[in-house]
């Protein structure tokens, strides 16, 4: 299974989360500013990383590196290609098995006795090294050092992979997913779309309130465009609101889209 399809749009990750509480705020955690020429979607910035550090590797005495500062932006490079790539994936096919295992181990059937799946970490590769936390924060102060170099020009910039685009970036203060609700064959339908940023975000985070008690619950990590709430309708008339949010990776992208109401049940 390749690491950058599969796990992330099969599985858990695209089908209904677990009933578990979700802040109506979006994280606050501190993220990096993002940097025009850094792609959003995982693959592409390991496709990236790569590109940055052959180029490092040829154009780093020319921007003014010595030697041990060249060893330690390629330990920078070398150490996000594994988290990116290797690591990440075998976290993320890890967590399919593991969810099989417990369902397995809970409501399976046979009578052998169960061997509970590998969950260790992949193996570092050889030469690549455990660096401090920040890579990629390393990364953008160290390009931007570049493009201050003399010995910088455009031709270096776009071997590096660091010229950026003319595209317009994200406006993070304004992007909200565009949710609809509506029944259809007894169930929710929730709409929204990428709104052209197709290739700029990876998924749609839809939780809902159930009017249950229970509070605002995820519903889905969707990577496609649509989704059905197969949650049974109530037997009583009961508003449902849905609420959404972009992510790239790990992180919320922009803003929670205004709240959809729909009666349900009854």
């Amino acid at each position: 299974m390749k690491w950058d399809e599969g796990v992330w749009d099969e599985g858990t990750w695209d089908s209904p989360s677990p009933t578990i509480s979700v802040s109506k705020t979006i994280n606050t955690a501190k993220r990096m500013k993002r940097q025009r020429y850094y792609p959003t979607r995982i693959p592409a910035q390991v496709l990236w990383l790569i590109q940055y550090r052959g180029a490092l590797v040829k154009n780093g005495a020319a921007l003014g590196l010595d030697p041990t500062e060249l060893t330690a932006a390629l330990k920078d490079a070398d150490w996000l290609i594994y988290v990116l790539g290797t690591w990440l994936g075998k976290v993320r096919a890890d967590s399919v098995s593991a969810t099989l295992a417990v369902e397995d181990a809970q409501t399976g059937t046979g009578s052998a006795v169960m061997v509970l799946p590998d969950l260790t970490a992949a193996p570092l590769p050889a030469g690549t090294e455990s660096v401090a936390p920040g890579a990629l924060n390393r990364i953008f102060a160290l390009v931007q050092d570049f493009k201050n170099a003399a010995g910088y020009d455009d031709a270096i910039g776009m071997a590096l992979g660091v010229l950026g685009s003319a595209a317009p970036g994200l406006d993070e203060a304004t992007l909200a997913p565009d949710l609809t609700a509506k029944i259809l064959s007894g169930q929710v339908n929730l709409g929204w779309s990428w709104q052209g940023h197709t290739a700029d975000l990876d998924l749609c985070q839809i939780v809902v309130e159930r009017n249950d008690g229970k509070g605002e619950v995820n519903v889905v990590y969707d990577t496609t465009p649509g989704y059905i709430d197969k949650t049974p309708l109530p037997a009583t008339p009961t508003k449902w609101t849905y609420r959404a949010i972009y992510r790239v990776g790990e992180d919320q992208i922009g803003q929670w889209c205004a709240p959809v109401s729909i009666l349900v049940g009854g």
